[in-house]
C-alpha cells in the first residue's frame, strides 16, 4: 500500500521509506523556522495590504470629498490611490520573491538535501 508523502496516520511497519524521511524533515527544527519565516512575511504582508485596500474603499465610500479633490488637471486622489493598489500588489510580489530569494530558498534547498538523503539511507 503506498502511503502519502506527509505525516500522518500509517499502518505500523508499513511507511515506505519516503513518508518516514518526509516525516523527519516535517518534524525538524529547521522545518519549523523555514514555516515561520513563509507566515511572518505572508501574514505581515496581508494584514498591511488589506488595512490599505480597506482604507482606499472606507474613503471611497465616506471621505468624498477627500477623494474627488483635483491633484492635476483631471486626475483626483480617487484616482491615485486606485492607481497605486496596483502598484503595492507588485511592490508586495518584488518584495515576496527578495525576501524568499534571501530567506526562504536557501533553507528549503538544505531541507530538500536533507530529505533526499534520509529517502536514500531509510530505503537501504
Amino acid at each position: 500500500m503506498v502511503q502519502p508523502p506527509w505525516p500522518g496516520p500509517a499502518l505500523p511497519g508499513d511507511e515506505s521509506s519516503e513518508v518516514r524521511a518526509y516525516s523527519s524533515v516535517a518534524r525538524s527544527q529547521e522545518f519549523g523556522e523555514l514555516r515561520r519565516r513563509y507566515l511572518t512575511f505572508a501574514v505581515t504582508a496581508t494584514v498591511v495590504f488589506m488595512i490599505w485596500y480597506i482604507a482606499y474603499v472606507i474613503c471611497n465610500n465616506w471621505a468624498r470629498d477627500f477623494m474627488n479633490m483635483r491633484v492635476v488637471g483631471n486626475i483626483n486622489v480617487a484616482l491615485i490611490f486606485g492607481l497605486l493598489q496596483f502598484v503595492s500588489t507588485f511592490l508586495i510580489a518584488f518584495l515576496y520573491a527578495r525576501h524568499s530569494r534571501k530567506s526562504l530558498d536557501p533553507l528549503a534547498d538544505e531541507l530538500h538535501e536533507k530529505y533526499e538523503s534520509e529517502r536514500a539511507e531509510a530505503s537501504r
